[in-house]
């Protein structure tokens, strides 16, 4: 079973909080923070992102990267703009996107259940990220930004949840200028906290991360060495043993395409390439945009024109929860043998659009002339998520986009008292 324990969160004051919270660091680049955060010197972003307080030709990994942020962290501190709770518990955040509403439960899950694989992971990471996020972790001595987990739903903690929400009122209810309602509500009382930390230990046995990886290995392996270093073990209280997350029920969760744009035709004509996706898709010319409205078909922007591609049998294994996915049918049948890409990491001929963007960026990628064809894909389901998880099976890479993002900077966890 699964453990998560309440914490004494650190929270920027109800007067500073629009002003502190950010975007999660992996939604943008260094300039577009930079643009977000200025004249804002209280912006979450000089902590996550603190490469932004740095001249553009700075190593964003060079070490005084890292200790900025622990510096902007001590003075938001020091100002008062972000408080220490004094007593530990658990929170409940809830966040509304086009009528589309998500409530979890924030807490601190155990780097051993990482470890022992009650939390399932889907995806690999990749080692330069990795250790990016870890050496923030490492200087900064916190989890700065929760990890996106889930869970499947049970109704105990639904019934909770909305008790907590009816009993008080809740400590930060904003709309972001992307027009997302973010709300946090305290849990008060040490037996509605105990019983959270009770259901998820009786009645959750698997955690699967929806969205951040990287941060889950960080937090994990980060914590496993600071327990290292003082002889600590899991059960001395130490708050290295735990990494901040929140935790939604899976079936209040929304994933949305993640689509894929190409750089060139690796020597195909047009003519070429349409031949030879024809061996293994049914193409067809639409009179529009065309965004695939179930499994087994995608999108193909080329030239200005759209195509349905349907995948013909046997160019997919149903019994196979990794092997029925759409972008695996795209990979093995056109990326691999027409495209020759076969490192979808590493290869820089291909790049990533996630769903929230609209056909339009693919559009305008392709008619930019930077990209040569894009692909639109079906999104995946929760329950492929969770059956490819608990396969211990690992997805193809930029498969799942989640919406509403979490915003960052609402809580910290620290790993030192």
């Amino acid at each position: 079973m699964s453990i998560l324990k309440p914490f004494k969160a650190v929270r920027p004051t109800a007067e500073k909080v629009k002003d502190v919270a950010c975007r999660p660091y992996d939604v943008l680049n260094t300039a577009e923070a930079r643009e977000e955060s200025a004249g804002n010197p209280v912006s979450f972003y000089h902590i996550i992102k603190p490469e932004i307080d740095f001249q553009d030709d700075q190593d964003p990994y060079d070490e005084s990267i890292y200790k900025k942020g622990r510096e902007n962290y001590d003075l938001l501190k020091e100002n008062g703009i972000l408080i220490k709770d004094e007593a530990e518990h658990f929170y409940v955040y809830q966040l509304i996107m086009d009528g589309h509403k998500q409530t979890g439960i924030v807490g601190c899950c155990a780097i051993d259940d990482y470890f022992n694989n009650v939390i399932k992971k889907h995806e690999l990471t990749r080692p330069d990220k990795e250790e990016d996020r870890k050496n923030h972790v490492r200087h900064g001595k916190i989890n700065a930004e929760p990890v996106f987990f889930s869970y499947a739903h049970v109704d105990e903690i639904d019934a909770l949840i909305g008790e907590v929400k009816k009993g008080a009122a809740p400590v930060y209810d904003i709309t972001t200028v992307d027009g997302i309602q973010h709300t946090l509500w305290v849990v008060e009382g040490a037996e509605r906290n105990a019983r959270f930390e009770q259901l998820f230990d009786t009645q959750v046995p698997s955690i699967y991360v929806a969205d951040g990886h990287h941060r889950t290995a960080a937090g994990a392996l980060v914590g496993q060495e600071f327990r290292e270093k003082v002889g600590g073990n899991a059960n001395d209280g130490g708050r290295y043993n735990y990494f901040m997350a929140v935790l939604f029920p899976d079936n209040q969760l929304k994933i949305i395409d993640y689509n894929r744009v190409v750089k060139d035709l690796n020597g195909m004509s047009e003519a070429d390439l349409l031949e030879k996706l024809s061996l293994s898709f049914s193409v067809e010319i639409q009179g529009g945009q065309y965004r695939p409205e179930k499994l087994h078909s995608i999108g193909m922007y080329l030239n200005g024109t759209w195509y349905k591609m349907t995948a013909k049998d046997g160019t997919y294994d149903d019994n196979d929860p990794v092997g029925v996915l759409d972008v695996t049918i795209l990979s093995k049948q056109v990326l691999e043998p027409l495209f020759d890409i076969v490192d979808l990491r590493r290869d820089k001929r291909i790049d990533f659009v996630g769903g929230i963007r609209g056909l339009g960026e693919l559009e305008k990628r392709v008619n930019a002339g930077n990209m040569k064809v894009a692909f639109a894909m079906y999104p995946v389901s929760m329950q492929q998520l969770i059956d490819i998880s608990d396969a211990d099976l690992i997805m193809p890479p930029k498969v799942t986009w989640f919406e509403p993002k979490l915003r960052s900077g609402l809580f910290i966890h620290e790993l030192e008292a």
